[in-house]
């Protein structure tokens, strides 16, 4: 395969994925399966690089046995709470349904489950700081989702909301991180370059939300957000602290009422 047609190749294929969680974000499930049948097409018709259509597909297929969960147990007669956090748990189906693709291709999932080395030296653009500071920055900037609370007047409502909210923080966090950071963003960026595996991991991560109803416009501060992660387990080479970060942020959307 050429440089060119490489190219052509993953462009084509994170197009698809997109379209695919757009489409399927909105339930539209006869659609969906276009893109679905696009991969499957990529994967059979192109040697090189096709764990990387397959990894697409496969998120897909669990994305597909998560809405219709999440449909199943909308007739349910339970409280929006629960409701919310089966929602979060099934994403245990697109982690499944990734570990599937990586079985397939016989790769090993990095990861990156490993601590941070405390005596590391975060390179920045023109200068270095130490791994702490570096952490520390960015829960400083995590932090920031609390401050409207400031301004809130319903105390008591968050206390009754506290208990949801570590349940919602631990499974959202943990399983997103685990599917964009943990086997994407390691998968891919073994196959590709670090800049189309951070971008297409943030893109989706973003586009995901979708299907919670978030809107289009709100979407792009997750997009933001998957940089952040992104980078933050790069630079340490470790996904403890990106699911940090994400469960600082999860716990000020609950407590700010975003989450609903």
């Amino acid at each position: 395969m050429t440089r060119s047609s490489h190219t052509f190749f993953l462009i084509s294929s994170a197009s698809i994925f997109f379209t695919g969680i757009i489409l399927l974000s909105y339930r539209a499930y006869g659609w969906g399966l276009l893109p679905m049948l696009g991969l499957l097409i990529l994967y059979l018709s192109i040697n090189n690089n096709r764990s990387v259509s397959s990894l697409f597909l496969f998120f897909l297929i669990g994305f597909v046995t998560f809405q219709c969960t999440t449909g199943w147990i909308n007739g349910w007669d339970i409280s929006k709470e629960t409701n919310i956090l089966l929602n979060r748990s099934f994403l245990i189906f697109i982690l499944g349904a990734l570990a599937v693709s990586q079985c397939i291709a016989k790769e090993k999932v990095r990861f990156y489950m490993r601590f941070p080395d405390w005596g590391k030296r975060i390179s920045m653009p023109s200068h270095t700081i130490s791994l702490p500071l570096f952490l520390l920055i960015g829960l400083a900037g995590s932090s920031t989702i609390f401050i409207p609370l400031i301004w809130s007047e319903g105390i008591s409502e968050m206390k009754s909301l506290f208990l949801f909210a570590i349940g919602f923080t631990i499974l959202n966090a943990t399983l997103e991180e685990l599917i964009w950071r943990g086997v994407l963003l390691s998968s891919l960026i073994r196959k590709t370059s670090a800049i189309y595996a951070v971008t297409v991991t943030s893109i989706g991560f973003r586009l995901l939300h979708l299907s919670i109803g978030i809107s289009p416009l709100l979407s792009l501060l997750f997009s933001f957000g998957g940089l952040f992660f992104s980078i933050v387990v790069l630079k340490t080479d470790s996904i403890y602290p990106s699911i940090a970060f994400h469960m600082v942020m999860n716990m000020g959307m609950v407590l700010n009422g975003w989450i609903n």
